[in-house]
């Protein structure tokens, strides 16, 4: 099993990030998504590319800032995948954490790709709100 971890603080208070963030619907800010949908605690998606996608959400807590989330179907079969995004406020600004555990390692890179692609998506949105 991988872990990618992805640090950064952005020039935004945490509870603007976290706006958009718990909005498990929002696809403003991820690449090649036009639409999510969610039934059930189960957020679907069809990503350009890649395919249909299932996420289990498991923590959506707006008082501690985390989101956790388990992809549940996956065009490509994978062993493991658990992402937890957790922002703290931080001298005005966000402090952004975004983990994932995934199995098999092979689809690391592109997992990592994604998210990377995803937090430029995200601070994009962020400058188009301000």
């Amino acid at each position: 099993m991988k872990t990618i971890e992805l640090n950064e603080l952005l020039a935004y208070p945490a509870h603007a990030v976290w706006e958009i963030i718990s909005d498990i619907t929002r696809s403003d800010w991820v690449p090649s998504v036009e639409n999510i949908t969610e039934s059930g605690g189960v957020r679907s998606f069809s990503m350009d590319g890649i395919g249909e996608i299932q996420e289990r959400i498991l923590i959506n807590d707006s008082e501690n800032m985390r989101l956790q989330y388990s992809a549940i179907t996956t065009p490509n079969p994978i062993d493991h995948h658990l992402a937890t995004i957790k922002l703290a406020e931080k001298d005005g600004k966000c402090s952004f954490t975004w983990t994932t555990e995934i199995a098999p390692e092979e689809v690391a890179p592109a997992v990592e790709q994604g998210m990377k692609i995803s937090l430029d998506g995200l601070k994009q949105v962020l400058s188009n709100a301000v």
